[in-house]
C-alpha cells in the first residue's frame, strides 16, 4: 500500500506544489489587474519560496510527522487558492502568494524524505524514477484537465479543480502507513552514523565540497534554462510564426510526454551505471537546444526544443535528490541539503530571464538563445572537471564505490 499511496502522492501534489501557476495571471487580468500588479505578486510567491526552501528542508529532517507537513501544505494551498479567487485585491493576494511559496516549497523536500525513508538508499533511485515519472504525468493531466474545465466553466472551475486534487493529494498521504517511514533514513541517517561530525548545519553545508559543486553546476545550468522557452515564445511571437496559445499546448504535452520515459530510464541507469551519467545527460540536452532553438526557424522548432527540455527535466528530477542523498549519506541532514541546492537552484533561474532578455534586446533572439545555450555548457564542463578532480565515487561516476565523507574535498 505504502508505494501506490506514494505514486498517488506524486500525481495529485503535481499540481497542487505549484498554485495555481499561469492560471492566476490569466485569472487576475480578467478581472482588470496590469501586467505590473500580477508580476509583483507572482515574484513575491517565488521569492517567498525561495528563501524558505533551505529551512524547510531542516524542519522536514527534524520532524517524524512528515505526513503532516505534506497535509498542511495541501490545506494552505487550498485555502489561498480560494481566498485569492474570492478576495482578489492586492494586499490579499500578496500574502496568499507568500503562503503558498512556503507550503510549495516545503512539498519536494518532504516528498523526498518520505521516499527515503519508504525505500532506503537501496531503492531511492528505482522509487526517484517512478515518483517523476507519476508527477509528470499529474502535471499533463492537470494542464490538460485544467485547460478544458477553464474553458467550458470559466477560470473558477481550475480553482476548485486544483483543491479536488490537493484533497486526493491528502488522501494520499495518509494511506501511506506512518510506520513504514524510517525516519533516521528519511533524513540520510544511518545507524550508528555520526558523519556530520557534531558540526553546525551551515557548516556542514559549507564544507562539503561535493555539495557546493552540485549547487554550482544547478545554479548555472539554470541561469542558462529558465529564460529558454519564454523567450522562445516570444520569438514566435515576433517573427509570426503560430498560435500563441497552440504553441502554449504543445510545449506543455511534448515536454511532459518526454520527461516521463525519461524519469523511468533515469532510475533504470541510475541503478546500473550510476548517478553521474544521468546527471551529464541532462546537463547535454541544454546546450543542444540552445542550438536548435538559434538555428532552426519556424513554429515546429518547438517539438525538438521541448523534447530537449523533457529530456533534461526528466533525467534532473532523479539525479538531483539521488546525488544530494549519495553526498549526504550518514549525515542526517539529506533533507537540509537538498533544500540548500534547490534554492541556489532558484537564484539561477530567477536571474536567467534578466540575462536572456539583455542579450535578446540587444543582440537578438538567436544570440540569447546561444548564450543561454553557453551558460549550459560552462555547467557542465565544471562537473566534469570536478568529477575528474575528486575521485568520483560523491557522483556515482562508478557504481559501488564508497561515497565521500561529507566534507572531504
Amino acid at each position: 500500500m505504502s508505494l501506490p499511496a506514494l505514486n498517488g502522492l506524486n500525481f495529485f501534489m503535481a499540481d497542487v506544489r505549484d498554485g495555481l501557476g499561469p492560471f492566476l495571471g490569466v485569472y487576475l487580468q480578467e478581472r482588470g489587474w496590469g501586467p505590473q500588479d500580477i508580476g509583483l505578486v507572482m515574484t513575491v510567491g517565488g521569492l517567498a519560496g525561495m528563501m524558505a526552501t533551505t529551512p524547510l528542508g531542516a524542519v522536514v529532517d527534524a520532524t517524524k510527522a512528515k505526513r503532516a507537513v505534506m497535509i498542511i501544505a495541501s490545506i494552505a494551498i487550498i485555502v489561498t487558492s480560494l481566498t485569492m479567487l474570492y478576495v482578489p485585491n492586492l494586499a490579499v493576494t500578496i500574502g496568499a502568494q507568500v503562503v503558498q511559496g512556503v507550503a510549495g516549497a516545503v512539498i519536494g523536500p518532504a516528498i523526498a524524505a518520505i521516499t527515503l525513508g519508504l525505500v532506503k538508499q537501496a531503492g531511492f533511485a528505482r522509487q526517484l524514477g517512478q515518483n517523476e515519472a507519476f508527477n509528470h504525468g499529474g502535471t499533463m493531466f492537470a494542464a490538460l484537465a485544467g485547460g478544458g474545465l477553464g474553458y467550458v466553466f470559466g477560470l473558477q472551475a481550475v480553482f476548485w479543480f486544483m483543491a479536488a486534487m490537493a484533497v486526493f493529494a491528502i488522501a494520499s498521504a495518509l494511506l501511506i502507513p506512518a510506520e513504514a517511514i524510517d525516519h533516521e533514513a528519511a533524513r540520510g541517517g544511518e545507524a550508528g552514523s555520526a558523519a556530520s561530525g557534531g558540526r553546525s548545519r551551515s557548516a556542514l553545508l559549507l564544507t562539503s565540497a561535493p555539495l557546493l559543486v552540485l549547487a554550482s553546476v544547478l545554479m548555472l545550468f539554470h541561469l542558462g534554462n529558465g529564460a529558454m522557452l519564454p523567450l522562445l515564445g516570444q520569438a514566435m511571437v515576433a517573427r509570426g510564426n503560430g498560435d500563441p496559445s497552440a504553441a502554449t499546448a504543445l510545449t506543455v504535452v511534448v515536454a511532459q510526454l518526454t520527461m516521463i520515459p525519461m524519469a523511468l530510464l533515469a532510475a533504470k541507469l541510475a541503478q546500473t551505471r550510476g548517478y553521474w551519467i544521468v546527471f551529464v545527460l541532462a546537463l547535454l540536452a541544454l546546450p543542444l537546444r540552445g542550438l536548435i532553438a538559434a538555428s532552426l526557424p519556424g513554429f515546429w522548432v518547438l517539438v525538438p526544443v521541448q523534447i530537449l527540455d523533457g529530456v533534461g527535466a526528466g533525467l534532473l528530477g532523479v539525479a538531483v535528490p539521488g546525488l544530494v542523498a549519495q553526498i549526504l549519506r550518514g549525515s542526517g541532514h539529506f533533507n537540509l541539503g537538498l533544500g540548500a541546492v534547490m534554492t541556489v537552484q532558484g537564484i539561477g533561474a530567477s536571474l536567467s530571464p534578466t540575462l536572456g532578455g539583455w542579450v535578446a534586446q540587444s543582440y537578438g533572439y538567436g544570440a540569447a538563445f546561444m548564450v543561454l545555450g553557453g551558460v549550459a555548457l560552462v555547467a557542465l564542463m565544471l562537473w566534469l572537471v570536478a568529477t575528474m578532480l575528486f575521485d568520483g565515487a560523491w557522483a556515482g561516476r562508478e557504481r559501488g564505490k564508497d561515497v565521500v565523507p561529507i566534507g572531504a574535498a
